[in-house]
């Protein structure tokens, strides 16, 4: 039989690296997207070393860079037949408002537009695998809104819980959305809560949100713990019929209402299309 192919962001560190450990023990091949391909090098041997298979493939791919994710996703075209499971897995925060090279807000790129550009440049990929498509939301879209007439944060004063929130409701956004348009081609979504993960996604802030963190990993749970969700929605059978639904603990989970704004996740589909360009121009 052959293995089940998984292409997952973020895998370097913290619950991505756990997944694909994991992941890699069941015997899938896992196509592991990191910024620094260094360190990519060093975890890939490092899951050998614990167990996995040594079917584990480094690729370059810098979220906060279209250019790269495309670069990223005509590489995998070049290797891989299909894909069977796409987890979008790297997101940040960025305690200080920073801007991409192609000009859009950080949190905004890394943790939804260029998810987005990935996925839809995959796609033929991910329809011949009748893939699984799992992206790791977060409960911190509860308290968030559509800021689509404020992508850059001018209008709105910018704070990292904030843009963090936001970039996480477009995730479930995103996710319902998959599920819609890719139905009939066998494909599913899943948007999921991984706990409150102590990892290193919040070094670095400062003020009020550094006292509330310093808080919360009083009782943040450890990486394993909080990969566990991602890891059940990879591996578990017959959950056809959840696609574009939302998991926390391993369990569907009701989000916020806003999720359920159809003209809101509509509006963001096109957004996102215009800003990378994927509406006008092939998938690679």
């Amino acid at each position: 039989m052959a293995a089940i192919t998984t292409v997952i962001t973020g895998a370097t560190s913290g619950i991505g690296k756990v997944t694909a450990l994991e992941l890699a023990k069941k015997g899938h091949a896992i196509y592991m997207l990191v910024r620094n391909t260094a360190k990519g090098e060093q975890v890939k041997q490092e899951i050998i070393a614990a167990g996995g298979n040594k079917n584990i493939y480094v690729v370059e791919c810098d979220m906060a860079d279209l250019q790269s994710v495309r670069n990223a996703a005509a590489e995998l075209t070049g290797k891989l037949f299909g894909i069977n499971i796409l987890i979008n897995n790297a997101g940040s925060a960025f305690v200080e408002k920073q801007f991409t090279k192609d000009g859009f807000e950080m949190t905004f790129a890394v943790n939804h537009l260029g998810h987005f550009l990935l996925t839809e440049s995959l796609m033929p990929l991910l329809k011949k695998g009748q893939a699984r498509i799992i992206n790791v939301s977060s409960e911190a879209h509860r308290s968030a809104k559509p800021n689509f007439d404020d992508l850059k944060w001018e209008v709105i004063p910018y704070k990292a819980l904030k843009a963090y929130g936001v970039s996480k409701l477009y995730n479930i956004y995103f996710t319902k959305s998959l599920a819609e348009k890719y139905k009939q081609d066998g494909i599913v979504s899943y948007a999921l809560h991984p706990g409150v993960v102590n990892t290193h996604i919040w070094d670095g802030v400062k003020g009020f949100a550094k006292l509330f963190v310093g808080l919360l990993k009083l009782f943040m749970i450890t990486p394993e713990k909080g990969a566990e969700t991602t890891i059940y929605l990879a591996t578990e059978l017959r959950l056809e019929s959840k696609s574009g639904l939302y998991f926390k603990k391993c369990k569907v989970d009701k989000p916020a209402p806003m999720a359920d704004d159809v003209a809101a996740r509509q509006r963001l589909w096109e957004i996102s299309d215009k800003l990378t360009g994927t509406k006008n121009k092939p998938t690679v």
